[in-house]
């Protein structure tokens, strides 16, 4: 339900002010053209997924 209405008050929110999809595409354009901060993003995403290694080393 919250989901929703988040979404809701994006959408009204871009129809609303029409710079703002302008400016939220150069925001993501400047973030993605860094290259540290997407490989951090992606390896913290993936942290939870991947597996703790078990063995000698660990103890």
């Amino acid at each position: 339900m919250m989901r929703w209405i988040l979404l809701g008050a994006v959408l009204a929110v871009l129809l609303l002010v029409p710079q703002t999809l302008t400016a939220i595409a150069a925001m993501a354009a400047a973030l993605v053209s860094q290259p540290v901060l997407v490989a951090f993003t992606l390896g913290a995403l993936a942290r939870p997924h991947m597996r703790t290694p078990k063995g000698w080393w660990t103890q």
